[in-house]
């Protein structure tokens, strides 16, 4: 019985081998089937995103993949389906394949590419950012990953004009913020605010009038020494700024008393001038 038992065993041993064995010539002759299919997978999906049809393209570049996971074309097939879905605006489905190329070939020579078409489905994506900054911050921190990894490249520069957009939304509602607190008398929060923008977006747009505001909201509750700093702050750096003007006036009634006067004697020397015409 024992001895039969071993003969079974090896019977069936051998017999495993041979099926590996058949396995592996079976799969030795179709990789070269598999690869053609894989090309032309690879190429129908190209014609299509050219013509149009993203849907299908992702479809094609996807199976592409799939028949052939090793090959080089593999991941080049998963850039171009996401690019397909993100030149017609799916960024949900742009994005899951961004994610998935970024983890499976992270070592792969167009991966600054990969974050930068991920930072651009992010920024893209952005439908209220009154309602809803995430799709905002999301972007900002890929174009900063960017930079920080990939400082010497076109996607470099392009990521740092992004940020600056960027910027100057957040700094926007920063700013509509504040005034509302403003003209709420809420000092504080008003302040802090304005504050919070001079520190964080100084290359903004938005800068000249949160300096401005300080200068306002300091002066009204009787912090004149404050006032004061911000005012020559924006005085030394935007000295020909309509908000450096504004400020100007809260410190010295004067000028727009003389103001005022200016234009009422250009006025009468008008009317003066039409007697003797």
């Amino acid at each position: 019985m024992l001895n039969f038992l071993k003969f079974f065993t090896l019977i069936s041993f051998i017999f495993l081998i041979s099926c590996s064995s058949n396995q592996e010539k079976i799969s030795v002759l179709d990789d070269d089937d598999i690869e053609s299919q894989m090309i032309d997978a690879y190429k129908k999906g190209y014609e299509e995103l050219e013509r149009g049809d993203v849907i299908y393209a992702a479809k094609q570049f996807n199976e592409a993949e799939l028949l052939y996971p090793q090959s080089e074309w593999a991941p080049k097939a998963v850039l171009l389906a996401a690019y397909a879905f993100y030149s017609q605006d799916y960024y949900p489905r742009a994005i899951a394949e961004l994610e998935r190329f970024l983890k499976k070939y992270p070592n792969h020579k167009n991966i600054d590419y990969a974050h930068f078409l991920l930072a651009m489905c992010y920024y893209e994506n952005i439908i209220d950012e009154k309602k809803d900054l995430e799709p905002l911050i999301l972007s900002k921190q890929k174009f900063e990953f960017i930079i920080i990894n990939y400082p010497d490249t076109d996607f470099a520069q392009d990521s740092k004009f992004k940020i600056d957009l960027i910027n100057d939304i957040l700094a926007s509602k920063e700013m509509h913020i504040g005034v509302y607190y403003l003209k709420n008398k809420k000092w504080i929060a008003a302040i802090n605010r304005f504050k919070y923008i001079i520190e964080n977006y100084q290359t903004t747009i938005y800068i000249e009038e949160a300096l401005h505001r300080l200068v306002e909201t300091n002066y009204k509750i009787g912090l004149e020494d404050e006032a004061e700093k911000y005012a020559n702050i924006l005085g030394y750096n935007y000295q020909s700024s309509e908000w450096y003007e504004k400020s100007y006036k809260i410190f010295n009634q004067k000028y727009v008393i003389s103001t005022k006067i200016e234009k009422e004697k250009k006025s009468v020397f008008k009317k003066f001038k039409k007697l003797f015409e």
